[in-house]
């Protein structure tokens, strides 16, 4: 079944966005590229899938950045 027009507009931007993304985040470590991209709304799965690694990683990695926002408000 071929896509309509507006199907593959928004395909394109969907690839635009993630060429931005892994652009943006070139450069930091990997803790800090999660941050930023979930920060930027996108899910775990398309984190790991930009920068290369498990969704598993990248939940790991979420939780550990909560926890030290949580027990930075608290100092």
């Amino acid at each position: 079944m071929a896509l309509s027009t507006e199907e593959l507009t928004l395909a394109k931007i969907d690839q635009i966005l993630r060429i931005l993304a892994v652009i943006a985040t070139k450069g930091l470590k990997q803790r800090e590229q999660i941050a930023v991209l979930s920060r930027a709304g996108l899910p775990p799965k398309d984190i790991a899938d930009l920068i290369g690694t498990s969704s598993n990683t990248v939940r790991v990695e979420l939780v550990g950045l909560r926890k030290a926002k949580r027990g930075n408000k608290r100092q």
